[in-house]
């Protein structure tokens, strides 16, 4: 009985030390950053797996003999974000979910952390784009300050240390503020 027991723990152990691995490999781009682009970029399908790149100031997506660039300048926005997905999914996903006992309902509870990287551009006729892209751990935030560092805009650095500054100051300061 206890060479059972030894077996399901150290599988219980190299499957949790599996997803810790990718955490801890958070890597830096320099070259193109294997992702899934979710939806956005036009001439691409939705859900296209490729690589990502930022080259002479354009964010470079391929995918099989498929490309397609979006101008670093033209981007209103670029936001990142963490985010989370199944570890076990597709059709062994689903067919555990008709495991006796809700027992493969277990199998959702295990997920991997992905980072979000969302673009916001305009085209050359002027029309509004969004694209997101999923990627591993730790290389959003480098794609972005690439990006930012190229020409592209972003909100969302903004935003926090003016919400910290108004709430540090005191109320009568605020209403000093809106009077000028």
């Amino acid at each position: 009985m206890t060479s059972r027991s030894t077996t399901v723990l150290v599988g219980v152990v190299s499957l949790f030390a599996g997803l810790a691995i990718p955490v801890a490999n958070a890597q830096q781009v320099s070259s193109p950053v294997r992702v899934v682009q979710l939806t956005g970029l036009v001439g691409v399908k939705d859900n296209a797996k490729g690589t990502l790149s930022v080259e002479s100031g354009n964010l470079h997506f391929v995918h099989g003999k498929t490309s397609s660039d979006v101008n670093a300048a033209s981007m209103q926005d670029v936001a990142t974000a963490a985010d989370s997905q199944r570890a076990v999914g597709g059709t062994i996903g689903l067919m555990s979910m008709a495991a006796p006992y809700g027992g493969g309902r277990v199998l959702s509870l295990f997920r991997t952390k992905i980072d979000t990287l969302t673009v916001q551009y305009r085209d050359a006729d002027g029309g509004l784009h969004g694209a997101i892209f999923t990627m591993p751990v730790g290389t959003s935030e480098v794609i972005k300050k690439a990006l930012v560092a190229q020409g592209a805009h972003t909100t969302s650095d903004k935003e926090p240390a003016a919400a910290s500054a108004a709430s540090s100051s005191t109320p009568k300061s605020r209403i000093e503020e809106v009077r000028r």
